[in-house]
């Protein structure tokens, strides 16, 4: 029997290593899909890219790359996970009863779904899989969701529930620029929440569980 995919769990790569080992091994049973960011890896892509301007296309992929990276890392330090590379992979690893951490970028070459840019990162990604898998998608990071502006600059409100279309008009927040255009085609939601806390992104995805006592963001995609 195959086990269906009931989220897809991105794990932003500000958390890694410690919080994203921490939370892909809590997410164990819970019929979730990993997808890790690039984290580090690929901001130093960025930053070589502002000295040197390299291609879109390669920018695009070897950002990717940093996201495999991340992703066989995270892997090699439990035992509750297997690397996926491709959706049925997905699905196998699941009803195998282990947790599938997805290696995106042979999919995504075959696929080809973006444009090469800055503006898709590993969020806009997981949310195209998570389309694919008909699943919820998480986007969990370092901060408690999305404010109105940089969360440490004076003046900053954090907003509980919001709807893609508006935040089209963002300058900037904890997601990337393309995620809130995918919510809208796809017309689904999605939840921004902080993965400090482990309990905070169970809660949200255990169906038996509806008093949440934290701060995260409903974003609201149809």
């Amino acid at each position: 029997m195959i086990i269906i995919i009931k989220q897809v769990v991105k794990i932003g790569g500000s958390l890694f290593p410690n919080y994203a080992i921490t939370l892909a091994d809590k997410l164990k049973c819970t019929d979730s899909c990993i997808i890790l960011g690039g984290g580090e890896f690929a901001n130093l892509i960025r930053k070589y890219d502002d000295e040197m301007n390299f291609s879109d296309e390669i920018n695009h992929w070897t950002a990717i790359d940093c996201m495999d990276i991340i992703a066989k890392l995270v892997n090699d330090k439990l035992d509750s996970t297997r690397l996926a590379f491709s959706i049925d992979e997905v699905n196998d690893i699941s009803d195998e009863g282990f947790t599938p951490i997805f290696v995106v970028s042979e999919f995504l070459k075959s696929e080809d779904p973006f444009e090469c840019s800055w503006d898709v990162t590993s969020d806009s990604i997981a949310a195209y899989v998570a389309h694919l898998l008909n699943a919820n998608l998480f986007i969990v990071t370092n901060v408690n969701g999305i404010y109105t502006q940089e969360p440490k600059e004076p003046g900053s409100t954090f907003i509980s529930k919001i709807d893609a279309k508006t935040l089209l008009t963002f300058q900037e927040s904890s997601i990337d620029v393309m995620l809130p255009s995918l919510l809208l085609e796809f017309g689904t939601d999605c939840y921004v929440v902080n993965g400090k806390f482990p309990e905070r992104v169970l809660s949200l995805i255990d169906d038996n569980k509806n008093d949440y006592n934290f701060e995260y963001t409903q974003i609201i995609g149809d």
